[in-house]
């Protein structure tokens, strides 16, 4: 995998205020385009006055296309819909977000993760901060392990004696709440410290490697994941983007592991 900024974050030139002020007019962008109000406290963005046409054409295309999931989306809702066919209350249902503020360039998390005018953000679930670092993120309920709390559905592998089986009517019951969360659960912290709050999924694409490559035997080889949270836990992709990085837009074709055969594990 090559390193870059966009996936990775690393660079050689530490982020300055400028390039901070990009950032975040370039999510204001973002969740134009996506119909959601913005940051209002950034000002003097000529740019965004200028792309106001650009923007409304990108707005309507997206209304035409909401149904239109990324190659990823559309096979995970496949194999869903083949695993839950008997289970399910309706065989249209949604079975995976969309749309969602797709985050594909590393540092988007983080930046969605505060508010640009303050140093803290704090919801019923987690309290995030921003530090020398970068954000802490301290979670309400603060597990140091995983014992005792994974829950597997039944109908595939064998489950380990130490994680806890659930029928399939159980997991669709549990999906179809998480696609459903409070309102105030999908409010960006990016947005938190104005009245008119951006309400949306967001979501991450990532490739981690699984397989290093050894010349002459054997290629590189990376497992296509992707990671869905409503936006007012945004701070748990910029968690996991922080160890495995970026994988980029999942809608483009360059991105599609299905047409990486001899990369995808």
């Amino acid at each position: 995998m090559q390193i870059t900024k966009e996936n990775l974050g690393f660079s050689t030139q530490p982020a300055d205020a400028d390039e901070t002020r990009r950032l975040m007019e370039y999510v204001n962008l973002k969740l134009s385009a996506r119909g959601c109000p913005t940051y209002e406290g950034l000002t003097g963005s000529p740019f965004m006055e200028l792309a106001q046409a650009l923007l409304a054409n990108i707005r309507e295309k997206n209304r035409m296309l909401a149904e239109h999931l990324c190659p990823a989306d559309l096979y995970i809702d496949s194999f869903l819909r083949d695993f839950l066919a008997e289970v399910l209350d309706a065989p249209d249902q949604r079975l995976i977000p969309s749309p969602t503020l797709s985050l594909e360039r590393h540092g988007l998390a983080r930046m969605l993760s505060l508010p640009p005018d303050a140093d803290h953000y704090q919801s019923e679930i987690i309290n995030s901060y921003r530090v020398h670092q970068g954000v802490l993120h301290n979670p309400v309920q603060d597990r140091r392990t995983t014992k005792g709390v994974f829950h597997v559905c039944e109908g595939g592998f064998a489950v380990p004696g130490d994680k806890k089986t659930v029928p399939k009517k159980t997991f669709a019951k549990l999906l179809q709440a998480a696609l459903n969360p409070p309102k105030k659960l999908l409010q960006l912290p990016f947005t938190s410290t104005q009245d008119e709050q951006a309400e949306v999924f967001v979501s991450l694409l990532l490739r981690p490697v699984v397989c290093p490559e050894v010349p002459g035997y054997i290629p590189e080889k990376t497992m296509e994941t992707r990671f869905f949270a409503p936006g007012g836990l945004v701070s748990n992709l910029d968690f996991v983007e922080s160890i495995f990085g970026n994988a980029g837009d999942p809608f483009l074709t360059m991105n599609d592991a299905r047409l990486d055969t001899e990369h995808w594990s």
